[in-house]
């Protein structure tokens, strides 16, 4: 990791960050900007195309079915719309007495019919009086009459008997050893020399089967993939002809194109359907996707080019740059017998020059004063440390002491007892954890100058858990200051008082808690001090609690520290959780975890 540091902050590593980023970033911006754009009209390209592809296929199938509905027409004299005004020939004794269809014999008729489309494989006509069956085959088949839907068709004509009828793609089961696919177009023969009446006489029902060759020989164009999909609906979103064998199964073709599927739809106007297509994208621009890949390999290829480049040109400008860094580091370590190597007259072999006769005149300057004046400050830093001895003030203050009690000022020299155990115990900065004995000791050597000075007006009273050890170790100077911001801001306001310091083992936590019965904090100041607490930086207020947090939460981690709780008038309660540490047995100014 810290070679990595060096590395990124080095100024060949940004060199060659720069310029591999000047020629990659425009680089794959611009490939990038160019494939979509190049995919972008490819794929609306496309999308038109196949836009017009379906609509030319709407237009030929819509062009097909109103061709059959032409062909079924001839059964009437002159254009069909309907009826036809002023025709007066009586087709049901034609039909029933002289079989025939416009003077023609049924079966003759029913060979035109036959003939007049190339698609057109079997031609039917039920007689309605006696539902006698007609019929035509292209083929040599033989057919199955009783396998023939008649009922099921002559109900659908009964529904619409004026219009016709187009029954969606089926198998020919009711011809032997055909495996063909047709859809069947029907119209009712109607007696248009009677009256017109609400319920035309129908006097028969002819219905022909179209081979789906029709259909396919429009949609062979699209060159259909095994995820495509092509339906024709009808007007009910019923499937009349799909290139696979759904027929019948009802599709919903207001599906929108999503991710996967492109979807197209036109209408078809004689069916009163559409035709639909959904084409997989992923075969659709499956070519497009190949050449997009291709473009993204050259991106990668001159990505690696500009790095290989990069990385070689910065440590060849490197190289000599670093020898030069090499040496420094050697002259730090104050071997000034060193020189470097100068292979150039650039600008590198002219820092190398340079480098040279810093050193030798860094050498030169060395010998001669430099040497003398650090040993004129060492003298003088020796001498002032020898002057500096605490045990100089520990000796006067315990000469005051005794001539206090020698003055019979027994109370004079206990203040100055515990002044000077307090001055010892804070001079003394050898150690960053004590046992909590001692830190309870110099607390009481703290509050008895306070009971002193305040006339004995506030207590200390301390509770120690009967399983807690007292060589258990606390940050040293972690209790006074916290008693002392008691005293100033909970007790004096309100002129005595007591405080209490709890101690107790809190699972595998040391818990020390120090409550007053002073006036207390209201809410709001309360989260103002839980605030600066949790603060980074230096205190702007309360430094002292600031300090303590700020050590215990160093030395033991952010998850220990202070608490505090308030309630007004009633006093204020601050929590220490620290964890369990214990003195090593040879050496008192050390701990160890638990």
């Amino acid at each position: 990791m810290l070679r990595w540091k060096q590395l990124t902050q080095s100024l060949f590593f940004k060199f060659s960050a720069s310029f591999i980023l000047v020629g990659l970033v425009p680089l794959s911006l611009l490939s990038y900007y160019a494939v979509q754009s190049f995919t972008s009209h490819v794929e609306r390209y496309t999308t038109n195309n196949l836009r017009q592809m379906v609509l030319y296929m709407s237009y030929n199938v819509n062009s097909a079915l109103t061709k059959y509905d032409d062909i079924s027409k001839l059964m009437y004299t002159g254009r069909y719309d309907g009826y036809v005004e002023g025709s007066d020939e009586n087709q049901t004794r034609k039909v029933n007495e002289l079989e025939q269809i416009n003077s023609v014999p049924i079966e003759s008729f029913l060979k035109t019919i036959l003939y007049s489309d190339p698609f057109i494989r079997n031609v039917y006509f039920v007689r309605s009086s006696d539902m006698k069956l007609y019929y035509q085959l292209r083929t040599n088949s033989v057919l199955i009459p009783e396998a023939l839907p008649l009922q099921d068709w002559l109900s659908v004509m009964k529904e619409r008997p004026r219009n016709i009828a187009y029954f969606a793609a089926h198998d020919e089961t009711y011809l032997a050893r055909s495996d063909k696919q047709v859809v069947t177009i029907g119209r009712n023969l109607i007696d248009i020399s009677l009256p017109l009446e609400k319920e035309p006489h129908v006097v028969g029902t002819l219905f022909f089967d179209v081979s789906t060759d029709m259909f396919n020989q429009f949609f062979s164009e699209m060159k259909l993939n095994g995820k495509d999909e092509l339906y024709v609906l009808d007007g009910q979103g019923r499937v009349y002809f799909g290139h696979r064998n759904n027929t019948g199964k009802t599709v919903t073709v207001s599906d929108p194109s999503d991710g996967q599927m492109l979807a197209l739809s036109e209408p078809i106007t004689a069916l009163q359907g559409r035709i639909v297509t959904r084409l997989s994208k992923e075969e659709l621009y499956r070519q497009l996707a190949t050449t997009r890949t291709a473009v993204y390999i050259a991106i990668v290829i001159c990505a690696v080019v500009l790095i290989v480049m990069g990385v070689w040109f910065s440590r060849r400008l490197a190289a000599p740059i670093r020898q030069v860094i090499q040496k420094m580091v050697t002259v730090e370590s104050g071997n000034l017998d060193t020189h470097v190597e100068v292979r150039s007259q650039d600008e590198i072999g002219r820092l190398g020059h340079g480098f040279n006769r810093m050193v030798e005149r860094l050498q030169a300057f060395i010998d001669e004063a430099y040497v003398a004046e650090i040993k004129q400050k060492q003298t003088e830093l020796n001498a002032l440390k020898s002057q500096i001895r605490p045990h100089y003030l520990y000796n006067t203050l315990e000469v005051i002491r005794m001539n206090a009690v020698h003055s019979d000022v027994p109370e004079v020299g206990d203040m100055i007892l515990s002044l000077s155990n307090q001055l010892k115990y804070v001079i003394d900065y050898g150690e960053e954890w004590v046992p909590l004995q001692q830190e309870l000791d110099h607390l009481r050597d703290y509050f008895y100058i306070i009971e002193v000075r305040f006339e004995n007006r506030y207590e200390l009273r301390t509770h120690i858990a009967d399983d807690l050890r007292l060589s258990w170790c606390v940050p040293k100077l972690s209790l006074q200051p916290l008693v002392e911001n008691a005293v100033q801001h909970g007790l004096r306001p309100q002129g005595k008082g007591t405080v209490g310091i709890s101690i107790r083992k809190q699972e595998d936590r040391l818990a020390i808690v120090i409550v007053d019965d002073g006036v207390g904090m209201e809410k709001e100041e309360v989260e103002r001090i839980t605030a600066r607490l949790a603060e980074e930086g230096a205190p702007s207020g309360h430094v002292g609690m600031k300090n303590v947090q700020e050590r215990i939460r160093s030395l033991c981690g952010p998850e220990f520290g202070l608490s505090v709780t308030s309630r007004p008038h009633i006093g204020t309660s601050v929590t220490i959780e620290l964890p369990i540490k214990e003195v090593h047995d040879d050496d008192s100014g050390s701990a160890r975890g638990r």
